[in-house]
């Protein structure tokens, strides 16, 4: 049943992140078009930084694809670490445009070129309705590539808001300069908030902990298990950000018999769910018998599994 609901999860996915891909495209080519006639660097800078969006979305629509396959001889896991791969092209593709956009926009602060304020709006507003429109369509994504694609939306919504207050300001005043600046900050803003997400990747490639979840919450809940006695050598790390893996040994009473142990083993994971742990490899010990410690190099014969 959780096989089928993964790759309904999956397949959904794949249909919200192909519908922000196509209208991502479709506008980026006509700010493009629109940042030429208005010669303004703020609609320009968005632009390129919309081309990088589109890029990355058709990475992580073939990768969410591919995420839905099944292990094999050679990912045993399965493919979803693949979608953290769209995460990461698309949080490098936004660096390196951003750094376009500064190298463009800083000149203009020190000679300011007069932009069409009155297309600025128009464009605004046609922003405003399509980043919104797919940020409505993202919204309920649980995968990182799902979050990172809407959370970027959002903030396109704000940037191109930022877009519209300051056009009007510049139809009533002639301060060609606010266009650069407004350009420098939508591209800093983005920045950080990349970086924030690009570090949230990492660890999860690198097989942190997952955010919002802690080790000691989670050996405390195990522990709470009746019939637990301790918990220890736990490993929490994620495969994409929603779903869960962890390995530990479990401590609990002398049993001789093994559907008691089956029966623990069952809680323990029932209760490691909550936490989005969707696959538990648990190694059970005797209290006060031998253990089997393969991080210090030691393994003795003893316990149950």
């Amino acid at each position: 049943m959780g096989h089928d609901h993964d790759h309904g999860s999956a397949s959904s996915a794949k249909r919200r992140i192909g519908f922000a891909f196509f209208l991502n495209l479709t506008f980026t080519l006509i700010e493009a078009a629109g940042g030429v006639w208005t010669n303004s660097m703020a609609v320009l800078s968005d632009a390129l930084h919309d081309l990088g969006d589109c890029f990355a979305l058709a990475l992580g629509w073939h990768f969410q694809r591919v995420s839905r396959k099944s292990g094999d001889e050679v990912y045993t896991f399965g493919y979803r670490r693949f979608s953290l791969l769209s995460a990461l092209v698309m949080s490098i593709l936004l660096i390196g445009g951003g750094a376009v956009v500064l190298w463009k926009s800083i000149p203009r602060l020190f000679t300011p070129e007069a932009t069409n304020a009155s297309g600025m709006l128009i464009l605004a507003g046609v922003g405003i309705a399509a980043n919104g429109l797919a940020a409505l369509r993202m919204h309920g994504g649980r995968s990182l590539s799902e979050r990172l694609v809407t959370w970027h939306l959002l903030e396109d919504v704000l940037s191109w808001a930022a877009v519209l207050l300051t056009a009007l300001v510049m139809k009533v005043f002639d301060l060609p300069i606010l266009d650069p600046i407004l350009s420098i900050a939508i591209t800093v803003y983005v920045f950080w908030n990349v970086i924030k997400r690009l570090r949230e990747t990492l660890v999860i490639l690198l097989q942190g902990v997952p955010m919002g979840v802690t080790l000691e919450e989670v050996e405390d809940a195990i522990r709470r298990v009746p019939g637990v006695c301790d918990t220890h050598h736990v490993h929490v790390w994620s495969q994409d950000g929603e779903h869960h893996v962890l390995t530990g040994h479990v401590v609990v009473p002398e049993i001789d018999d093994y559907t008691r142990v089956a029966e623990l083993r069952r809680c323990v994971k029932e209760e490691l769910k909550r936490f989005g742990i969707s696959h538990a490899t648990l190694e059970f010990e005797y209290r006060g018998g031998p253990c089997c410690d393969d991080e210090a190099g030691i393994c003795r014969t003893g316990g149950a599994r």
